[in-house]
């Protein structure tokens, strides 16, 4: 008893003396959340729950801005290993605008729209993680979903959709329906990929994958080996052999380095659902009117 009071102890001085090294440069409540960002050493990094501060919403080093910090964002640029040279990119969740920069860095004729409901998130981008905005690089404060909703009605097609509107344990839950993504697939253009950062081990795990597979067919698992996040990966027509992927690494290598991104390692950690699925097959379908917040009453 008193070693795992001893214990007890040791871990709280260490979780304190962590706390109390990091300095807040910023604070403020939006309409949406309270807004923290945060500096340790040389890592800065955008949080929304001031009361834990566990969970970061986007990081950078400082010293070093180009270099990604988090697995998931490295996984999302699998999405390069199934298109090539996107034109038109939309990013619906902002954060620290980290993918739009990389993005943009990339394919600097690139036309990228960043969808954000909160305007907080975006001047926070612009003043903390310098994040680009250009002729071709935009940020609209708008709700992804009524974004989207207008797009198909102008008719607008992107090559590059990437869903980032998640926190950790949380996704907006009119961004996770059939009618959603049937919203998304009438704005991809032909070739195009939706990627989505999301689950990797939830309750809605299973309805999720059941809901992206009634609507775009065979998608690809991305995930890391924490299994932390996964990235799912939808929309395409053509699987591509293990040669095309191969040849695309061998492109893409010297490319992604400076970002600290391993596309040779990602590649492998590609799981086709073509080669089994793993949910049940009478996993209900996630719709407008069977949410994932209703999940929780069964």
């Amino acid at each position: 008893m008193h070693k795992l009071k001893l214990l007890f102890i040791s871990i709280m001085a260490l979780l304190f003396s962590a706390h109390s090294m990091s300095n807040v440069v910023h604070k403020e409540r939006s309409l949406y959340r309270n807004l923290l960002v945060e500096e340790t050493s040389d890592l800065r990094c955008l949080k929304f729950d001031e009361k834990t501060r566990q969970s970061s919403q986007s990081c950078m080093y400082i010293s070093d801005p180009k270099k990604l910090v988090f697995n998931y964002t490295k996984l999302a640029f699998s999405s390069l290993l199934l298109i090539d040279n996107p034109k038109n990119v939309l990013i619906i969740g902002l954060g620290g605008g980290t993918l739009s920069n990389m993005i943009h860095e990339l394919y600097p004729k690139a036309h990228i729209e960043n969808v954000e409901i909160d305007p907080s998130v975006i001047k926070v981008a612009r003043d903390y993680f310098n994040f680009i905005e250009t002729d071709n690089v935009t940020a609209k404060v708008q709700d992804g979903r009524i974004f989207i909703k207008r797009a198909a009605l102008k008719s607008q097609q992107f090559d590059w959709i990437i869903l980032d509107a998640f926190n950790g344990d949380y996704i907006p839950e009119h961004l996770l329906t059939k009618e959603f993504f049937e919203e998304i697939k009438s704005v991809l253009a032909e070739g195009g990929i939706v990627a989505a950062n999301t689950f990797s081990s939830s309750k809605l795990y299973e309805h999720e994958s059941a809901t992206y597979h009634a609507v775009f067919g065979d998608f690809i698992n991305v995930t890391a080996n924490n299994n932390s996040n996964r990235i799912i990966l939808a929309g395409y027509s053509n699987i591509p052999t293990e040669q095309q992927i191969a040849q695309r690494v061998t492109q893409l290598a010297p490319l992604l380095a400076p970002y600290d991104v391993d596309i040779k390692a990602i590649s492998q950690r590609m799981f086709f659902t073509k080669d089994g699925k793993d949910w049940p097959s009478d996993t209900k379908v996630l719709t407008d009117q069977y949410s994932p917040a209703n999940l929780l009453n069964f």
